[in-house]
């Protein structure tokens, strides 16, 4: 590996029942190969079933989460390896919604990605400021500080993806300037290479927060920003597909 992955990764949150895998049978149609790597996250429901689709090859399938535990009395919770078991090859750690949703901290979600990799899976780490704390100037800060907590040190390029998104430009329609999202991409990137040397410099840079095929080429231009986690325009093939293409040709 020379450059860092460029990854097109799709998180369908709690959206989505059997019928909505017709749309992955679409994507793959038209994106069989895609000039980038796919991941689709769907709910626990589907993704077996999903993986099953995506064994054609051009796309990964991922957890939305998974328990710092292997098993156990956890009721309601999934382990990194059942997600494994069931076809999974990456899984989402750390998501705003989960922090905010379920009081997940730094400590928690380092755990939960430790977990990840003793499963063999490839962890998506997010992290990402509030609209009070940007407007307050401490966005640097927040993500230095979650960048520190979440990632472990047994991070490398092949099993550790980090994903920037805005807890405000989530789902909002609201798109930080251009600037603001080299800003803390770049940033992230040295703090990557300080701790990490090599490895650093290799992980994959995402960037989430209302991608959409109509700003995704402008979002995949900025330095140091490797691809996207998507939310709600990774639920209809066309969608996702315009933000794939843009990322393959970037």
């Amino acid at each position: 590996m020379s450059a860092p992955r460029k990854i097109a990764a799709g998180n369908w949150k709690m959206n989505g029942t059997a019928d909505a895998l017709a749309e992955v049978e679409a994507l793959l149609k038209e994106h069989a190969k895609p000039g980038c790597d796919m991941v689709l996250c769907p709910p626990a429901t589907l993704l077996h079933r999903m993986a099953g689709i995506a064994d054609k090859g051009a796309l990964a399938v991922g957890g939305q989460d998974c328990h710092a535990r292997s098993s156990g009395a956890h009721t309601g919770d999934i382990s990194a390896a059942m997600l494994q078991d069931a076809g999974a090859t990456h899984v989402i750690t750390g998501h705003s919604e989960r922090r905010t949703d379920h009081g997940e901290t730094d400590e928690d979600v380092r755990a939960k990605t430790e977990a990840a990799h003793a499963a063999g899976l490839i962890a998506i780490v997010c992290i990402g400021e509030t609209l009070e704390q940007r407007d307050a100037g401490t966005t640097l800060d927040i993500v230095a500080a979650q960048l520190g907590g979440s990632v472990p040190d047994g991070a490398t390029a092949e099993n550790t993806v980090i994903a920037y998104e805005p807890v405000w430009a989530i789902g909002t329609g609201r798109v930080p300037e251009i600037d603001q999202i080299a800003e803390v991409h770049d940033f992230l990137r040295a703090r990557l290479e300080s701790r990490f040397g090599e490895k650093g410099a290799l992980m994959s840079l995402l960037y989430g927060g209302s991608v959409k095929p109509a700003n995704a080429a402008e979002i995949f231009a900025v330095t140091n920003v490797n691809g996207a986690l998507v939310g709600g325009a990774s639920l209809k093939a066309a969608d996702f597909g315009g933000i794939v293409a843009a990322l393959g040709k970037s």
